[in-house]
């Protein structure tokens, strides 16, 4: 304590003319200066100063802010910096030569970038060394803040001029500033007090930490924290290698050695980390979700948002429209007819209803889920395009199909995610997030919990679509409040404007500001004080039966207040039916469980689920499109204390057929009248109303009815073969059935309209194996009908195909193919029913030969063999009549080739 004493007042015991100057200039770092700046007589000496006042003493001072202090090895401000390093020099150089007092004289300057400033060495002349060393140093602060300032890399004149009391130490390693100063001892340890009176000159200081217990060999040493970098950097290069007296007769001094240290040790986080697996990991995850929640989920419903709205999409903005509408549409000769709907009036009553069922729905709230169902190609994708299209709604469209041709689950999340513009999508996260929690289990022995199953992917996103929904639901309802009350506000001054063109065009209405250029009125210069306008000064007096006619026109005017308040009532009304229908709509296409396996099957139940979400919450309608009424029972679930709104579509009958093609035709003005002949062509295509189209515009383009027909048949051919057969044998192998198997279900379809499932499964080829008969059912090959929800016949997939199967059978060439390809597997199989007859009656013959005759074994013996040799006989002829059978059609591919 005494120690510090005196250093304190060896401190106050320099002259305080530094402290007397009271100039502008100096303002600006007058607060961290108020403290003793003085140096010491003593610490001069030692620094090797001389004392005789006839030789010229040297010494150093710190010039900060001159360059940019570099912060790392990325700091590229430092290249600024050495840039202007000249002029910056020449510019100090020139400020600081200004001062003349005791013979002063810049001997050099040594740019310290790394630290942001300059080492400026001098010489100077005099008897009393600090008084000197302290007036120079205040007249060179007053001359560079009077000439603007010391230069700068930036332009601002933030740098100050200090006296270094140590030895300037000019590194550059890869130690670079920081607020943090660490001040070693070298001898004893400076008591904090003096420490801080020492250090606080050049800035606030925030703390200073003792030293703490050092290993033998390693000095002690104090940190000081500074509140600036511009502090800590200029304390570093002015009081490194001071020395510190300690006692009042100067023996024991002590050397500051000072250096930088970092805030936080570079490896302290990861040791942390290491250490407290347990504890940091869930906080880590937790702060991953919470951010993951709050910045990205607001930017993902948006995107639903805007997906809905159409704002990402460029053909639905007003100069894509103004282009097409004068370029391209111009010069279309394409027909517009297609957005006719297909059930006109007075044709197809079974369309019509469906229509008027689902446009009853869509002008509803959306209490419940409408399910519409119908074979494929029936219309039901065009019915509820042309629907929403007329009632200008907006829809989203989450294609089932689509999305079941996904190969993994981070394909199946990216297509959801895509069809209804949730973004951004990190699919790629889960593969990541799984591997953490393996890493998870070795290190904290539980997983960390990142990864989520792929039904929790699906109703992430569906919840932030819901979201979004909602938000489309709000924005509709807003603007169309906004549009109700700028309608009813231009009414209002519609009326208002009437009502002063009756007054003016009666002589009733009169304008004050009138009475003020005309000089009407009291104190008329200033426009106030004007005299009542009434009844009396109008230019038409009204007279007794005007005045009568005037109370009729009261009581009119109150019956017509009473129907301004019905008319409000209804437009009420009307705004309720236009919020519903500004609602938006959701189609859920291709719900279908065919095909696809467990992945289709979560991703069926969360839509299943999501869509009784919406209905319940009454966020949008919601349509699901199917093309099995059987698919309905899963919706139901969803739903169960609901009745779903179903919407059956199936193949128009034969009047309805006819009568759809003649209005059709003749809407597009072409009028025709159908022959026995032409009827029964048209009856081929069984009402399917994809067919129907395609035979009226092949009849629009020319085509007789028989001709089109025929074309839509030899198309089907066409496609059968390369989608039942494949291209080739390699093509072939990919399918999922065998040519036999749709050959034989081809040949026996075209021979009657339908056969019975079980009669098909058990024969050859199939042999009781299902899955060929619905893969081909999924590819619309064949229809499966069922009885009490079990298969039980086989169909044509579409009426026309019994057609298309029958020209395919009795193509020649084909069925020769075909059939000596279908006999070869048959014969194959016969043969392998002989080889293993004959393999058991020689087993037989043994069991024979080792048995006594009394226990009856003669009997069982000849039983089975008689069994399996009649077994093998009708194999062999069947073989037989397959061989006959090949050799004639061998014959024909013969006679084909010549």
């Amino acid at each position: 304590m005494h120690q510090s004493r005196h250093f304190l007042r060896t401190l106050a015991a320099g002259p305080s003319s530094h402290r007397l100057a009271a100039s502008r200039p100096l303002a600006s770092t007058r607060h961290r200066r108020h403290y003793a700046e003085g140096v010491q007589a003593s610490t001069l000496e030692r620094q090797g100063l001389s004392i005789d006042a006839a030789e010229p003493s040297e010494g150093w001072l710190w010039v900060d802010s001159v360059f940019p202090v570099r912060l790392g090895a990325w700091d590229i401000r430092s290249y600024i910096g050495y840039a202007r390093e000249e002029t910056l020099l020449e510019r100090l150089r020139s400020l600081l030569s200004r001062v003349k007092s005791h013979e002063f004289q810049v001997l050099s300057l040594e740019p310290h970038g790394k630290d942001g400033g300059v080492f400026v060495k001098f010489k100077y002349s005099a008897q009393e060394r600090d008084s000197a060393l302290q007036s120079i140093l205040h007249e060179l602060r007053e001359s560079v803040h009077s000439h603007g300032g010391v230069p700068s890399w930036c332009g601002l004149s933030t740098g100050e001029v200090w006296l270094v009391k140590g030895k300037p130490w000019r590194e550059d390693m890869d130690r670079y500033a920081t607020p943090i100063l660490k001040v070693a001892f070298e001898g004893p340890d400076i008591p904090e007090e003096s420490l801080y009176g020492l250090l606080r000159p050049y800035g606030v200081i925030s703390n200073i930490s003792p030293p703490s217990p050092a290993p033998a060999g390693v000095l002690r040493a104090a940190t000081v924290n500074f509140r600036r970098l511009r502090s800590a950097t200029t304390a570093r290069n002015t009081v490194h290698a001071v020395q510190v007296p300690l006692s009042p007769n100067g023996q024991t001094i002590t050397t500051l050695r000072t250096s930088y240290q970092k805030p936080i040790a570079a490896h302290a986080v990861r040791d942390y980390v290491t250490s407290h697996p347990k504890l940091f990991l869930p906080v880590l995850f937790f702060l991953i979700g919470t951010v993951t929640y709050t910045i990205f989920d607001p930017i993902r419903v948006l995107m639903v948002e805007g997906k809905m709205e159409d704002w990402f999409d460029y053909r639905q903005s007003a100069v894509f429209k103004w282009l097409r509408k004068n370029t391209f549409d111009r010069f279309s000769f394409a027909s517009t007819d297609s957005d006719v709907p297909l059930g006109s009036e007075g044709v197809w009553k079974e369309r019509q209803d469906a229509e008027e069922a689902l446009e009853k729905y869509l002008t509803d709230l959306p209490s419940t889920i409408c399910f519409v169902h119908g074979p494929q190609g029936s219309g039901k994708t065009r019915m509820l395009s042309s629907l929403l299209k007329e009632q200008g709604r907006k829809a989203m469209v989450i294609d089932v199909g689509e999305l079941s041709k996904a190969g993994s689950d981070s394909a199946l999340v990216s297509g959801l995610a895509n069809q209804t513009g949730y973004w951004p999508v990190f699919s790629f996260l889960n593969s990541v997030n799984n591997l953490i929690d393996l890493a998870s289990v070795g290190v904290i022995g539980q997983k960390a919990g990142l990864s989520s199953s792929l039904t929790d992917q699906l109703k992430q996103i569906l919840d932030v679509v819901g979201k979004g929904l909602s938000r489309v639901n709000v924005s509709h309802h807003k603007q169309r409040e906004r549009r109700a009350k700028d309608a009813q506000l231009r009414e209002v001054r519609a009326r208002e404007d009437e009502a002063l063109r009756e007054k003016i065009e009666q002589g009733l209405w009169h304008d004050g500001r009138i009475d003020a250029l005309c000089g009407n009125g009291v104190m008329s210069e200033l426009g106030v004080g004007v005299e009542r306008f009434t009844y009396a000064d109008a230019d038409v007096r009204q007279s007794p039966a005007v005045q009568a006619e005037s109370t009729d026109e009261k009581e009119k005017a109150a019956e017509g207040q009473k129907q301004l308040d019905g008319a409000k009532q209804q437009q009420q009304r009307a705004d309720e039916v236009q919020n519903i229908e500004s609602m938006p709509v959701v189609i859920i296409k291709n719900f279908d469980s065919k095909g696809g396996g467990a992945r289709k099957e979560e991703l069926l139940n969360v839509l299943a689920q999501w869509a009784a979400s919406l209905a319940d919450g009454q966020v949008a309608h919601v349509i699901v499109v199917s093309d099995n009424r059987e698919n309905v029972k899963r919706i139901a679930r969803a739903l169960p204390s609901k009745p779903l709104n179903q919407v059956s579509l199936s193949d128009a009958d034969n009047a309805s057929a006819i009568s759809f093609v003649q209005q059709k035709l003749k809407d597009s003005g072409v009028d025709v009248k159908f022959t026995q002949q032409q009827l029964a062509y048209i009856d081929r295509l069984g009402g399917r109303a994809s067919d129907l189209e395609s035979l009226i515009h092949k009849v629009r383009s020319g085509l007789t009815v028989e001709e089109a027909v025929d074309d839509i048949v030899v198309r089907g051919v066409s496609e059968l073969r390369k989608n039942a057969f494949g291209d080739d044998i390699e093509d072939a192998k990919n399918l999922p059935w065998t040519r036999e198997q749709a050959w034989i279900l081809m040949k026996q379809l075209s021979k009657q309209p339908e056969i019975s499932y079980h009669d098909v499964l058990m024969d050859f080829p199939f042999k009781g194996d299902e899955m060929p008969l619905r893969n081909m059912e999924h590819a619309e090959l064949i229809s499966i009908g069922t009885i009490n929800g079990r298969p039980s016949t086989i169909r044509p997939g579409k009426p026309v195909y019994k057609y298309v199967f029958e020209r395919l059978v009795q193509d020649p060439t084909f069925q020769a193919t075909q059939d000596i390809a279908f006999n070869e597997k048959v014969i194959a199989s016969s043969n392998a029913t002989v080889q293993a007859c004959e393999t058991e009656l020689v087993t037989l013959k043994d069991v024979d030969a080792g048995t006594s005759s009394w226990l009856g074994s003669n009997s069982a013996v000849e039983a089975r063999a008689s069994y399996l040799l009649k077994k093998m006989r009708a194999a062999q002829r069947k073989i037989d009549a397959l061989e006959r059978e090949n050799a004639q059609l061998k014959k024909v591919l013969a006679k084909t080739k010549n």
